[in-house]
């Protein structure tokens, strides 16, 4: 059985909810990712921020991203998966909220990160495909 911490990429970073976005699209650079999760006061999930949410939800929007907070930017309830989660629950989690990255936890902690080009690397052509139909097409 093929599990979540089998195809995740290690080593996520958490970002405060309190910390700006301009930090965050520092981390990003800096981890050379395109996202961080978002963690409370308590190290919990409480959202995901995303290079594209800085862009639209706070520079095109015309507001200062040393000025915003990541946790102004999360919207709805985040998902995740745990780490000895089959493969076939990770897809059905990111097909059925059509989501494109996952983060991982394992007892209570984050450990990883699921994306688009985890799938790509692990799974059959066949799964791949049926993923980006459940998350891409319009229905």
């Amino acid at each position: 059985m093929t599990t979540a911490r089998d195809i995740m990429h290690p080593g996520a970073h958490w970002i405060p909810a309190h910390e700006t976005l301009d930090r965050a699209a520092q981390v990003m650079r800096e981890q050379g990712v395109g996202a961080l999760p978002i963690a409370d006061e308590n190290e919990r999930l409480c959202g995901i921020v995303t290079d594209r949410d800085i862009v639209v939800k706070c520079v095109a929007a015309g507001h200062d991203p040393s000025r915003v907070a990541c946790g102004d930017v999360a919207e709805g309830t985040p998902r995740w998966i745990d780490a000895n989660a089959d493969v076939n629950e990770v897809l059905r989690e990111m097909q059925g909220h059509r989501i494109k990255r996952l983060p991982v936890i394992d007892n209570k902690r984050l450990v990883g990160i699921i994306s688009e080009a985890d799938l790509a690397r692990h799974l059959p052509q066949d799964k791949v495909a049926e993923f980006a139909q459940g998350v891409y097409a319009r229905g």
